[in-house]
């Protein structure tokens, strides 16, 4: 991992995700790159060109000092935590957010995307915030979401949720790369139901040999609740990262298909990792 994205409107949530960001350029001797998106306001009435370019002009002008003014706080953020010395790179693009953020990542070869999640209503945004799970449904970069509410920690423990099938292997070692560098445990957890119980015991044991030699956990959680059962392991194992891999672009929308806002006192400060699978 060599090159990070940190998408930022400079809100409560993008600040919250910074750290983090902060946190991982460090632990893998990466760069940081601050990338702010904007766009032009809708003009109503269409005035005189003249008119229109001039609006458009002071909106650049502004967004361009406002982004200038936020970055010399970032670096006192950085400064602060001792993580002044991670390299930071600053791009400014107007447009569509999904199409710039894809756009850098081509540009720069980005290995991750570290973001703040809000909005949340129910439904994915519950876990992530719309503008999050969109980046997530729309790149195919691993996307760490950070909610608002959390307050950086070490991370000590990861949770990995799986089928135990080959297909997960990939994720798993990513996942176990960052609890590496954290000096953290991975717990894996996969969840039998009434839509399709599977049993799942020969194919744990066969991980269970093949990762022996790392600090790793194997669960096999009975639940008609997935959602529930997911955030119940949360808790009591006291998990400090979410990683999941997306099986499908309606990763969201299959899974977490049931209203979660009663449930989100468990999960507001649990960040969450997706993997794709693209293939």
């Amino acid at each position: 991992m060599k090159q990070i994205l940190f998408p930022t409107d400079f809100s409560e949530a993008a600040r919250t995700a910074f750290l983090y960001a902060l946190r991982f350029a460090d632990s893998f001797n990466a760069d940081l790159v601050v990338l702010h998106v904007y766009d032009l306001p809708i003009v109503e009435t269409p005035p005189l060109p003249e008119s229109t370019k001039e609006i458009f002009d002071i909106v650049e002008m502004n967004q361009f000092e406002s982004f200038r003014e936020q970055l010399p706080h970032m670096h006192e953020v950085a400064e602060r935590h001792n993580l002044g010395h991670v390299k930071m790179r600053n791009i400014l693009l107007y447009g569509d957010l999904i199409y710039n953020i894809n756009k850098v990542c081509r540009d720069e070869n980005i290995d991750l995307i570290v973001m703040g999640t809000k909005g949340a209503t129910g439904l994915k945004e519950t876990f992530l915030g719309s503008t999050t799970a969109s980046v997530i449904s729309n790149v195919d970069v691993p996307v760490l979401g950070i909610p608002a509410e959390a307050e950086y920690h070490p991370i000590q423990k990861i949770g990995f949720t799986t089928q135990y099938k080959d297909k997960d292997n990939e994720a798993l070692a990513e996942a176990l790369e960052i609890a590496k560098k954290f000096n953290a445990r991975t717990e894996c957890l996969y969840i039998t139901h009434n839509d399709g119980p599977v049993d799942v015991s020969e194919r744990m044991e066969n991980w269970k040999l093949h990762y022996k030699d790392y600090n790793i956990g194997f669960y096999s959680i009975e639940g008609d609740d997935i959602e529930q059962s997911i955030l119940n392991f949360i808790e009591a194992n006291t998990i400090d990262m979410l990683v999941m891999r997306s099986h499908k672009r309606g990763f969201f929308e299959s899974l977490f298909h049931k209203s979660l806002t009663k449930k989100m006192a468990y999960h507001s400060h649990i960040p969450l990792l997706i993997y794709h699978d693209n293939k």
